[in-house]
Parts: C-alpha cells; sequence; structure tokens
C-alpha cells in the first residue's frame, strides 16, 4: 500500500549496499534472542512491528509500485535468494526472442528490480509472474533444482558470508544456546567470579523488556550477564561453525583452484572460486534454518500432549540428506575445475572436514543435549 503510494525517490547508494542481507539478518536473529521473540508478543511487536514500519516507509519515500525495503533490505530476502536457487521452475528468458518480439509489447512492472532481458537464474525472482510470456520471450520452465548452482550462480562476498557465518553460524548459536549446558557452566562460573569480586551489576535484571527478556511477572527476565553469554555463545558458534565451513571453502579452493583463478582479478586472499563452492553449502544451511525453527513448533506439540516420537529420525533423515547433496553439489563443481584428480578428492575431502561441526552441533542439540 505504502509502495504504491511512494515518492519514487531515487534509491541512495548506502541502501544498495550488497551487505545489508547479511547485517540485517545476523542483527535481526541476534536481537530476537535478546527479546525472547518466540515466547512473548511484545518481542514480536518489536521486531516484525519494527520491521514492518521500516518497509513501509521505504516503499513510501523510494517504492513506486516497486520492492525497495524487499530487495536490498529485508532481514530474510538474502536467506530466501540463496533458496530459490535450487527451485525446480524458473522463468526462463529467451534473448534471441526478446530482440525479435512476435506479440504487442506491453510494459511490465518487475516489482523486484530485476533486470528482465538478462535474468539467468530464480535468485532475485519473486515469481509474481507478471512477466510470464512478456515479448515471447520468457516462459515458466522446469529445471534441475542443481542448474543455478552448478552453471549459473557464482556467488559473492556477502552471499558467503551469509552462508557460512550467517545460516551456519549465528542461526545456529541461536538456536542451541538456551539447550546447551555448555552456556550453563559458562555462566555459573562468571557468576560466581562476579559475586567473589563484588561486581553485582552484571547480575541484576532491570532491563527494559525490548532491551533483555524482562517479564518478572512469569518470572522470566534476562541479567546482563545473560544477555552477553547469549552474544558470547553465539559468536562462538559463529567462530567454531561457521569459520570451520568458510576455511574449508578457503583451503578447497587454493588445492583445486578453479581456472578464472589465473587472472588478475583472482590474486586477492580470497579468490572468486571460494564463493563459487560457497553456493554448494545452500541445501545444508537451508535445512539447518528449518530444523532450527521447526524444534519450537516440536516442543509446543509436545505441551498439548502430541507425541513427538517421530521428530529425531525425521530431523537427521532430513539433515542428512541435506548433507549428502551438498557434497554432491561439491563434488560436481570441483569436477568442473581444471586440476588434477588427487586434489579434488583432497579438495572434497576438505570440504566434508569443514561440514563436521555443523553436523556435531545438530547432533548434540537432537541427540546429546
Amino acid at each position: 500500500w505504502a509502495s504504491e503510494r511512494g515518492q519514487g525517490r531515487a534509491i541512495p547508494k548506502w541502501m544498495r549496499w550488497g551487505g545489508w542481507p547479511f547485517v540485517a539478518f545476523a542483527l535481526t536473529t541476534i536481537y530476537g534472542q535478546l527479546v525472547s521473540v518466540y515466547q512473548y508478543p511484545l518481542a514480536v511487536l518489536a521486531v516484525l512491528g519494527g520491521s514492518t514500519v521500516a518497509a513501509m516507509i521505504v516503499g513510501w519515500r523510494y517504492g513506486r509500485s516497486k520492492r525497495v525495503w524487499c530487495k536490498y533490505l529485508c532481514p530474510v530476502n538474502g536467506v530466501f535468494n540463496l533458496l530459490a536457487k535450487l527451485a525446480p521452475w524458473h522463468f526462463k528468458v529467451d534473448e534471441e526472442k526478446w530482440r525479435h518480439p512476435v506479440i504487442r509489447i506491453e510494459p511490465i512492472n518487475c516489482a523486484p528490480l530485476v533486470p528482465l532481458r538478462h535474468m539467468k537464474g530464480a535468485g532475485d525472482c519473486h515469481m509474481c509472474g507478471r512477466c510470464s510470456g512478456y515479448r515471447g520471450a520468457i516462459e515458466l520452465t522446469a529445471r534441475s533444482p542443481e542448474e543455478e548452482i552448478v552453471n549459473v550462480a557464482d556467488g559473492d562476498g556477502w552471499q558467503t558470508a551469509l552462508l557460512c557465518f550467517g545460516l551456519m553460524g549465528i542461526a545456529i548459536g541461536a538456536f542451541l544456546w538456551s539447550a546447551s549446558p555448555w552456556f550453563v557452566t559458562a555462566k555459573q562460573w562468571a557468576a560466581t567470579w562476579l559475586v567473589e569480586h563484588d561486581i553485582m551489576w552484571p547480575l541484576m535484571d532491570n532491563a527494559p523488556w525490548f532491551i533483555l527478556t524482562h517479564y518478572p511477572d512469569v518470572n522470566d527476565s534476562f541479567s546482563w550477564l545473560d544477555g552477553a553469554g547469549i552474544l558470547m555463545f553465539v559468536v562462538g558458534a559463529t567462530i567454531v561453525v561457521g569459520g570451520s565451513s568458510f576455511l574449508s571453502l578457503w583451503l578447497a579452493d587454493r588445492l583445486a583452484p578453479a581456472a578464472m583463478e589465473a587472472d588478475a582479478r583472482a590474486t586477492g586472499w580470497i579468490r572468486p572460486g571460494v564463493h563459487k563452492l560457497a553456493q554448494a553449502l545452500i541445501p545444508s544451511a537451508g535445512i539447518g534454518v528449518f530444523l532450527g525453527l521447526s524444534a519450537t513448533t516440536v516442543n509446543l506439540l509436545k505441551h498439548e500432549g502430541v507425541q513427538a516420537a517421530w521428530a529425531g529420525p525425521v530431523r537427521f533423515t532430513l539433515l542428512t540428506l541435506a548433507v549428502l547433496w551438498t557434497l554432491r553439489l561439491f563434488a560436481r563443481l570441483l569436477t568442473q575445475r581444471q586440476t588434477r584428480g588427487w586434489r579434488k578428492a583432497a579438495a572434497w575431502l576438505v570440504l566434508v572436514a569443514g561440514l563436521a561441526p555443523f553436523c556435531m552441533a545438530w547432533v548434540f542439540f537432537f541427540a546429546i543435549w
């Protein structure tokens, strides 16, 4: 509604910065944990209501029937962009037909601002269908779910950061901290140390609800120490799980470099081939977010007396299938590289090792803790 009545102003350069999907996802995820967004309506109002108001303001100022917020600033747009690359359908563009249309041309409003003529994949497309049949050159077409990752998507640094340090780091830390006995042990040690040194203010739970969880009427309030502990746990998970996956990508790319990395653009510490390999993490990263979010649903069902013995086998089946899919994509991407066979095999084993902390995190969450 706001976008339809928008002023249509020029989108500023700072808003088009490619890092916003990662930054917005990280801030929203961490803030949601601090205010217990899954438990309390006021926290939902702050996180979802606040972002909705921001989206309306951006739409009114820059929109004019365009989804400016969705394309540049939405906290989950980056996630949807990645997952859409696995879609079994996409709007395929025939550039030859585009140049020689056989039907009357009518203007098309592409709300997510996709350059339709050169659209190759499904990552930026919102699948609204407005462009279907445009100039006789755009058609909804079936494809292999691996097609875009293997043959189209090159990725970039911010997508790699979102995959490794966002979906496979920050998100895992946010899901696991409340179930981790390590978190409890570390917090008790810190609390003891603070008391022994007569530092009491971190143990107080006087923060307002929009900074830290504060609902004393139901005996649920976070102290400043709780908030710091959550932040430290999330940072630790990001370093261990996300850092391992990124390091494995970097090492694998050094073992089996892509042909394009011989040119002058690829002389930096992080070469383009790293971002291409990172695209193979999408199935694993996506299933991780699904498993973490669905854990709340399963717990609610248990509290209502619904039997959930099926949850464990289903979770590990989905996790196994996603990881195997990622390993298959790694193998296909490495096959394209002009290096010796043993180097490709070594690179693939390194990538397997990089997924081990990710898999162990879910084993701890669902089987041990």
